[in-house]
Parts: structure tokens; sequence; C-alpha cells
């Protein structure tokens, strides 16, 4: 860990460079659409929820419309992003409290989304920093936990403690960005079962490699 933080600088000089606009995958124009994409991209992909979304979103653009939609209908839409029924569920009760208890406005703070159905930390992460550009945390979904790990820059497994681990270690203006970086550079470079050491931009920093 201790060699893994002397090399971050360079890490993130690196990927700065390769993905200098990193931003989050899933369309979205408003932060509830952000919020209820991100609700169904647990256990599925962003590719698939974004395929998905037009549709929900047309029918029911808003909270008040959302909260008040039939379950079953709910459920047909969002079918192909698996645990329909649960990820249904959360979107009309997540938005249902939004009416309720935030006048219609998805909330800004990290206490107040948790209180939301089917929110947890890494969605809560995603809302503020991409819809309200807040850095409350380091959003850690499956790519981040990987190459974290893989990067030397956390010994957990633990998304928590994963999290603490990247807040402590990168600057604060870079949590956002950073998250973004890595979820882009697991997809495009450092995948599970191939990674593409050759022309990885991070390859001589990398403790896998033998060489960091």
């Amino acid at each position: 860990m201790k060699r893994a933080a002397t090399q971050l600088p360079a890490l993130l000089k690196a990927l700065k460079k390769a993905y200098p606009e990193a931003f989050c995958s899933l369309d979205h124009r408003s932060p509830f659409e952000l919020l209820m994409a991100t609700i169904l991209s647990a256990q599925c992909t962003d590719e698939r929820v974004n395929l998905v979304t037009p549709a929900l979103f047309e029918k029911y653009p808003g909270p008040a419309e959302m909260a008040k939609a039939p379950l079953p209908d709910l459920e047909r839409l969002v079918h192909s992003t698996g645990f329909y029924k649960n990820k249904a569920l959360s979107l009309k009760e997540a938005s249902a409290a939004i009416v309720k208890e935030f006048g219609g406005k998805v909330p800004r703070t990290m206490d107040e989304l948790l209180t939301l159905r089917g929110v947890a930390r890494k969605t809560a992460n995603v809302v503020l920093g991409s819809a309200y550009g807040i850095a409350a945390g380091v959003v850690v979904d499956t790519h981040v936990k990987r190459l974290a790990f893989r990067l030397g820059l956390t010994k957990h497994t633990d998304p928590g403690k994963i999290e603490q681990d990247l807040m402590g270690a990168v600057p604060k203006e870079d949590w956002i960005w950073f998250a973004h970086a890595l979820v882009l550079h697991g997809r495009a470079v450092c995948d599970a079962r191939k990674p593409l050491c050759d022309t990885c931009p991070a390859a001589k920093l990398c403790p896998k490699n033998g060489v960091a």
C-alpha cells in the first residue's frame, strides 16, 4: 500500500492523459433520470440500462409520474435489466419518497439520498457527483473495486472499506473523475480475464506486472 501511494501521482497523471474527460456513461437529462438509471444499473451493464430508460422516461418522466406508475408496467419496462421486480419497486417507492419528503426534487446530500429505497453509497455518489458536481465520496462499482485492488490502492474487498482507502489516497478534487476513469479503463484496457497490459498507460505503475 505504501509503495502504491508513492506511485499514485504518476498513476493519476497517466489516467488523466488517457481519460481527461471521463464521465458517467448512464444517459440522463436530470438528477431524477440519473438516480433511476443508477438504480437499474445494479448487476446490469450501463449499455443495457441506456436501452431501457428512453421508453421508461417517455412514459414516466418525473418522480410524480413514476410514483403513480402501475407496478406491473414498471416491471415490464425494466424487465431486461434483471431483478426487475425489486428494481421496479425501488423506482416507484424512491419516487414516492422524493415527492413526499423532498418536494419532488432529488436530494443533494448523502444522508438524504440513503433514505430512498434502492439507494446505497455507490448510487448516492453517482448522483451527487454526476448530477450535482458534489464530491461526497468515491463511486465503487465492480470495475473500481477490481482495479483499485489490482493497482495496489486497497487490500480490501468490501466496497465501503475500498471507498475509504480511495478517499484517503486520491485528492478530493479528483474523486468524481477518478471513479469514471477507472470504469473506462476497466472496460477498454484492464479486462478482468485478459488485460491489455501492452497498451495500458499505467502498465509501468501496476503491481500486478511486478514493476511497480
